[in-house]
């Protein structure tokens, strides 16, 4: 392996960042949200539809903005209505939830972050920025705009590189990135780099006379705050030499920032001399003069303050946050609140006002709810609300009250006024709305059915139902909801109570520590190939305390088999409804069960025949009974008019069916006019088509359309043929019907007269005349030369057109609109120069759907020759170039009907391209295929689109988010569609290429709201490790609990049993009596349940008091006195006693029961035995056990009762992290020393040290990488790096062999926690013409997992795709624009964080960058492709490749 590809298959989702402002609207464009039925509601509008600011999160390099959408109480949507039918009315609101607005993955791990707002009133027009912070010293301002609906960024401010090198003052490592805080009206930010130079960063405020800002309101576009200028205070002039948190504070006339600072340090060891070491200093910041003058400052601080929050106004100042007590202070007052008995004044006199509970708030993070509240959330996961009582402007003290238990939080931030979100890298972030005041109306009765509810398998409840959070339960089940803090002296009220409601989660599986590859409950033990890999689940140790739990990760979806059927020879599937009551009286009073209608019949179209199923209890065959066209195959099935009536299409013609009986017969046969000059077979066959009630579309087989349009009152049907089409020359290549329904038509917004046709006379309108609950329908259409047009149904008038689809631009607008918006002429020019094969690239499937939800958007997929999938979203931009220059346009021509066309164009529709990272495109072949997109609208509860064909995949939509999981497990498929009866509930039915038809469901154990579905199994504690035991499918896991015991317990066990007793001298009786909270371990062992439903715990293994499991694997040791193999538990543990003890630990041997039913004695204990030195990994080595206590590595052989020494190794490591081992080597990589390369001999019973790494490397995972026959050495560190290094002997750099040579080196941007070897997938079954030399047979990946909620694997690549790919990885580094200005190659440089290192090869190709290339235009793809002197099919192919060799889930 000299070279390899790093490629993220998961990316974070631990919650690092969170803020909230208006990014993507300002506040004043604020609509009321839902247009409630009566009239009044306009007028008069509540609290909780205030304008509500987006939310911004970030998850190490990832980057994601959501808008948050509530749901008012009786509103119009009756969707939402059914689903939150008990869900709490809170504040007139039923429910809330998040919607994905944008998200970008960047070249860089965001530090920290902030919203510039804008200063001014609420009516303003401007929005807000984001600023990020990156590490060393970046800083990029990004704003959302409108015309890309995306983010582009408005400034950059570096302060890196050797003209910066001063700021660092000859120091390497800071403990921390750059951190930013922003004036609260947002006339400045300050960043802290280096630990002591502050960067104030200028905003361009209004009227200050800058000239973009007159542009921007005129031409209406909104704009955003900006960043005007920078520049540097150096703190350490003024005298601060330990800067640890600043904060901006409200209420004065210019910026004010208060700095918290340490003026000497301190340590453990010297507190009882020196405890309140800390200031904070007032500093005036004026941008203009670029002066800083302090204004005030207040000393005496404990040592142990961390954090400042500023008090809004009309309080001001800042609250100071310490572990112990938390102070206010400003100007002219200061109070404090000592929080436990730790808390001790300067001087230690005088008594401090204390809480009537006792808590720490070391590691808090907070948020204000009111003015006069802040939100504390510990380390704990206890919610404390903290009150400042006060009278003026004067705080007279400080209030602590619990609230409720919650999920652990990386970060809070209020959302308006009465949301607010909690972040989380422990767990999954939860929105929760809180409301403040007479609290009432909500019995906490309610919220607690609500739970009731959620635990429950109700399918109406599914959003809350599917989050698998236990912090969801704890925060409903805590303690009593309202809470009161009693105001004596406030006047406006005598009680305060908050109520909260939990409304969205956001799930995370961070941060993994440990996993192991297990096979899935209904594994299929005959599946080869790709298939086989579906028969394997993640299983991670996730989260912490009592947000810890067991994550089960499954990249394919696998659906659950009702029953099979062999169907040879089968080309498509359909199931139909038929209403057995005719009449519109009788469908208005079902039409509220709609959704629960069964299907009536399914119609399977096979080569030369067609069978019709009835759906009842049982499927039974009904083709002769029936009038259905059973003589041939049927090209598509259908309902029209509101299900009344069936449509079967067939190559030659249409029936329409009532239930089972013909009411029309059509043939498209030479009856139509144009066919009068011969008889052409190809106008008269049906290649493909589209039905929306009560139209339905035909592609004929030679490009032409015609169009079968429905008479609702008669359910008859007639044919015509559109006259857009009648004589036109180009041939279709694909066209599809899209139905605009939803309470209003989204379509519709983008006309340009769209003010006209909303509003009062939105029912009446709509030129079809037919039920308004039709929505609007219109036609797609791509041509063969590569244009897509968009026609209103039935008058066929073009609303919208793009020139080159094809292309897969970014970004699609009407090109009728543009006169010259985008350069085109440039990219034909390009592609004419090099026709690699793109004349035949044509669409040849397009499908457009909205899926329900009340604020979702189209979106719009297209399927290339070459299996390309190019997937839009729609969006509304008011462009401000708009009437003037069109008008203009149009008067030159002077043709009026250009004008009255015009009006009705949807000219403010934009589409931007949505990129689909976990979809493997598929090798097509060219021959004519059938329809692969089928969309769903209900199964199993969710929607989206099933795409068939050779790597079918599910697109499941979530949040107005797409989300991708590939189905492996049967191979390609050629037909699916929905089907839900009485045994079937919501399910689905395919037909797999080997013609066996299944019938499904869904699995509803996962979420699959997230990058791979997901099963969460809460355990209530932390994991620790986790290993697989194949032969009974059972999971030993170490688990740690923290328990409250009593101070003089822990103390006891800190001493050392020889010494004697410890003299209680320094502890008074009370103290005594505290409690200390000790983690006890032990170690569970798991059993997957069959019917996926929670797993169970089969045994329990408890350790001994103050003793940590600290490893478990099941090994394999040769017993030599039986001279037989067995396989056994081995635990590693450590006994934690405190620095004054001698270090010791256990290792334990297990055996399993044989007879799986007896439960009781499943584990027995075969062995223990103490060793000096902690046990921290274990491995076996060709039948002996390898024990690593201590500074020691020891190799012991079994004798079926004890184990022995038969060899040692004195290394010098510290502490080994792990132990990897290959035939009868040995991998050890030490917490310090980095790696050390061993082999064990049999003869002589020797450890030989081979090579070791001179270089001092933190280690945190270490694995062997095996390509072929050439072994390499892999590990990974605290720095987020990952190293390759090999063995070379004969070099002479290797000092003889004494020294590992680095192949190559990256950084990964996480920490890794673990690798794990897999054997790649060979893709020679995929397809024939494979290059040379990559069908390797013993080539191995390497999956590892972060502590970020990553999954990703280092892959080995032959050298001449590495070259290539490598090639075209420095093309693309300036290609493509990079979010926020981030240079890739940079962000992949190793960090040595200060530690001396010598620079390694380059020899990793990132594809995280290279997976932009799919999502450049085809232009672009073609020039580049060229420049680095390959094609872009090979790219693609080799990109392809990579991906299915290292689909292992």
């Amino acid at each position: 392996m000299s070279f390899a590809a790093y490629k993220m298959m998961h990316w974070p989702t631990a919650i690092e960042n969170c803020a909230s402002g208006f990014v993507t609207h300002c506040r004043a464009d604020f609509v009321p949200q839902i247009q409630t039925d009566e009239l009044e509601s306009e007028w008069a509008p509540t609290r909780g539809v205030a304008p509500i600011p987006n939310l911004i999160v970030t998850a190490a390099n990832v980057l994601e903005i959501y808008a948050v959408r509530v749901q008012e109480e009786g509103s119009g949507d009756s969707r939402i209505s059914t689903d939150s039918k008990h869900a709490v009315v809170m504040d007139g609101l039923s429910g809330a939830s998040l919607e994905l607005v944008c998200h970008y993955r960047l070249h860089g791990n965001v530090e920290s972050m902030a919203v510039l707002l804008l200063g001014g009133n609420d009516g303003s027009k401007k929005r807000d920025s984001i600023i990020l912070t990156f590490q060393d010293a970046k800083i990029s301002v990004l704003e959302f705009d409108d015309s890309i609906h995306g983010l582009r960024t408005s400034s950059m401010h570096c302060f890196e590189g050797p003209e910066w090198l001063h700021l660092k003052r000859g120091r390497e490592s800071f403990a921390g990135g750059p951190s930013v805080k922003v004036d609260p009206q947002g006339r400045c930010g300050g960043v802290l780099v280096y630990g002591l130079q502050m960067i104030i960063l200028e905003s361009a405020q209004a009227g200050s006379g800058l000239v973009g800002d007159e542009d921007a309101s005129s031409s209406g576009v909104a704009a955003s705050a900006r960043v005007k200028s920078s520049y540097i205070i150096n703190l350490r002039d003024l005298e601060m030499k330990h800067v640890k948190d600043f904060v901006f504070v409200h209420g004065y006339i210019e910026p004010v920032m208060v700095v918290l600072h340490e003026r000497e340090l301190t340590w453990a060891g010297r507190l009882s001399w020196k405890h309140h070491t800390c200031m904070i200093s007032a500093l005036s910041i004026s941008t203009t003069l670029k002066q800083h003058p302090l204004i005030w400052s207040a000393i005496n601080l404990p040592h142990d303050a961390y954090k400042l929050l500023a008090v809004p106004s009309p309080i001001g100042g800042v609250l100071v946050v310490c572990a112990n007590t938390v102070h206010y202070h400003s100007q002219s007052a200061s109070c404090t609140l000592a929080l436990n008995n730790y808390a001790v004044s300067v001087d230690g006199g005088q008594e401090l006002p204390r809480s009537s509970f006792s808590v720490e708030l070391d590691a808090a993070h907070a948020t204000w709810l009111s003015n006069d509240v802040a939100l504390l959330s510990t380390k704990t996961g206890e919610l404390l609300l903290l009150t400042l009582v006060y009278d003026g402007r004067v705080v007279q003290r400080l209030d602590l009250s619990k609230s409720k238990a919650s999920v652990l939080t990386s970060g809070i931030t209020t959302i308006g006024n009465s949301l607010f979100f909690l972040g989380s890298r422990l767990g999954d972030s939860l929105l929760v709305q809180f409301t403040c005041g007479s609290g009432a109306s909500i019995l906490s009765s309610g919220l607690k059915e609500e739970v009731g509810d959620i635990e429950d398998d109700a399918p109406s409840s599914k959003q809350l139902r599917r989050s698998p959070s236990d912090a969801l339960q704890d925060m409903v089940s805590g303690e009593e909801l309202s809470l009161y803090v009693s105001d004596t002296n406030n006047t406006e009220s005598a009680q305060k109570t908050f109520s909260f409601a939990v409304r969205d989660s956001l799930i995370n599986i961070g941060p993994l520590k440990d996993f192991s590859y297990g096979l899935r409950i209904n594994a299929d033990a005959n599946a080869t190939g790709i298939a086989k890999q579906s028969n394997y689940e993640l299983v991670c140790c996730s989260g912490h305390g009592k947000n810890g739990s067991l994550c089960v990760l499954r990249q394919s979806i696998r659906p659950e088999m009702i029953t099979e059927v062999d169907l040879p020879g089968c080309k498509g599937i359909w199931t139909v409804y038929h209403k057995n009551t005719r009449g519109h009286s009788a469908d208005s009073s079902k039409m509220p069960a709609g959704d629960d209608e069964y299907h009536a019949y399914l119609i399977i179209s096979l080569e030369a025949r067609t069978m019709v199923l009835e759906t009842a209890d049982l499927l039974t065959e009904v083709t002769e009974s029936v009038d259905y066209y059973v003589q041939g195959r049927t090209v598509t099935a259908g309902n029209l008019f509101g299900r009344r009536r069936v449509v079967q299409v067939y190559e030659r013609g249409a029936r329409i069916l009532d239930g089972s009986f013909m009411t029309q017969d059509l043939s498209f046969g030479v009856s139509n006019s144009e066919s009068g000059s011969g008889l052409g077979s190809e106008s008269s066959t049906v290649s493909s088509v589209s039905i929306a009630d009560p139209y339905v579309l035909l592609r004929m087989a030679d490009g032409s359309i015609r169009l079968l349009v429905g008479d609702p009152l008669t359910c008859n049907v007639s044919i015509n043929t559109p006259a857009a089409f009648e004589n036109s020359k180009t041939s279709v290549s694909a066209c599809t019907l899209y139905q605009d329904k939803g309470p209003e038509p989204w379509l519709r917004k983008t006309r340009t007269d769209a003010w006209l046709s909303t509003g009062i006379g939105e029912a009446i309108d709509g030129a079809d005349g037919g039920s308004p609950d039709q929505g609007d329908i219109y036609c797609i259409v791509c041509y063969e030369s590569n244009a897509l047009e968009i026609f209103d149904v039935p008058n066929f008038n073009c609303v919208f057109t793009v020139d080159n689809f094809v292309y897969g631009n970014s970004h699609l607008v009407d090109s009728f609109m543009l006169v010259k918006l985008m350069s085109k002429s440039s990219e034909e020019v390009s592609c004419q120069g090099r026709k690699e094969n793109t004349q035949n690239m044509k669409i040849v499937e397009l499908a457009m759907q909205r899926w329900s939800g009340h604020h979702s958007r189209p979106f719009l997929f297209g399927i290339l020759t070459d299996g390309t999938i190019l997937c839009y979203h729609a969006y509304i931009f008011e462009g401000s170039e708009g009437t003037s220059k069109f008008e203009d346009s149009v008067s030159a021509q002077s043709s009026v009907g250009l004008s009255s066309i015009s009006t009705s164009r949807l000219r403010n529709l934009r589409f931007v391209r949505v990129p689909l990272d976990a979809y493997t495109r598929e090798e097509t072949s060219n021959e004519i295929t059938c329809p692969r997109i089928t969309i769903f609208k209900n199964i199993n509860g969710y929607q989206g689109l099933f795409l068939s064909g050779s790597r079918p995949a599910w697109f499941m939509m979530f949040r107005g988010r797409l989300r991708v999981h590939p189905q492996l497990c049967d191979g390609s498929i050629l037909a699916f569609t929905v089907l839900h009866n009485v045994n079937c509930n919501h399910g689905l039915v395919y037909v797999t290429s080997q013609g066996t038809l299944k019938i499904c469901q869904l699995p509803s154990v996962s979420s699959y709201d997230n990058h791979w579905p997901v099963q969460k199994i809460p355990l209530k504690g932390t994991p620790h490790q986790v290993t697989y035991f194949a032969e009974r499918n059972l999971y030993p896991l170490i688990v740690s609990v923290p328990v409250h015991k009593p101070l003089n317990q822990v103390l006891s066990s800190l001493v050392d049993i020889e010494v004697g007793h410890l003299e209680n001298h320094n502890l008074t009786s009370n103290e005594l009596h505290q409690t200390y909270t000790v983690e006890e371990f032990e170690v569970r062992i798991l059993e997957p349940e069959r019917s996926g439903g929670p797993w169970q715990t089969r045994a329990t293994i408890p350790m001994q008091s103050s003793e940590n499991a600290l490893t478990v694997r099941v090994v394999t040791l040769f017993n030599t006195n039986t001279k037989e193999n067995e396989t056994l538990l081995a635990i590693g543990t450590a006994y934690v006693q405190g620095e004054d003890v001698a270090a010791r630990g256990r290792v334990l041997l297990f055996s399993f029961g044989r007879n799986a039913d007896n439960s009781q004695n499943l584990v027995t204990e075969v062995y223990s035995k103490e060793l000096k030195g902690a046990i921290s990994a274990l491995a076996s080595l060709q039948g002996h056990l390898l024990i690593a206590s201590g500074p020691k590595i020891i190799l012991h052989k079994w004798t079926g009762s004890e184990l022995n020494g038969v060899a040692f190794f004195d290394v010098p490591p510290l502490y080994v992290v792990s132990l990897n081992i290959v035939k009868n080597f040995i991998l050890l990589g030490d917490i310090h020393k980095s790696i050390y390369f061993l082999s064990w001999k049999e003869q002589g019973a020797q450890l030989n040290l081979l090579a070791k790494d001179f270089g001092a490397l933190d280690c945190f995972a270490t694995e062997f990488l095996i390509d072929g026959s050439t072994l390499s050495l892999m590990v990974s560190d605290d720095q987020k790096n990952i190293q390759i290094f090999y063995y070379a002997p004969k070099m002479s750099e290797s000092w003889k062999g004494q020294k590992l040579l680095s192949r190559a080196e990256f950084h990964v941007g996480t920490h890794v926690t673990k690798f794990l070897r897999l054997q790649m997938l060979s893709i020679s079954s995929d397809r024939t013409g494979v290059a040379l030399g990559s069908d390797k047979t013993n080539r191995f990946a390497l999956l590892f997992v972060t502590l970020d909620g990553s999954i990703g694997c280092i892959a080995p690549v032959d050298e001449l795709t590495f070259r290539r790919l490598q090639s075209l990885q420095k093309k693309l580094v300036d290609a493509v624009p990079h979010v926020a200005g981030l240079n890739p190659k940079s962000f992949r440089q190793f960090r040595a964080n200060g530690k001396a290192h010598r620079p390694g090869p380059d020899s990793i190709v990132d594809c995280e960058l290279l997976c932009h290339f799919e999502m450049l235009s085809l232009g672009e793809q073609l020039e580049i492709a060229h420049q680095i002197g390959t094609t872009r099919s090979q790219i693609l192919a080799n990109l392809n490749d990579l991906s299915i060799g290292t689909s292992f889930l």
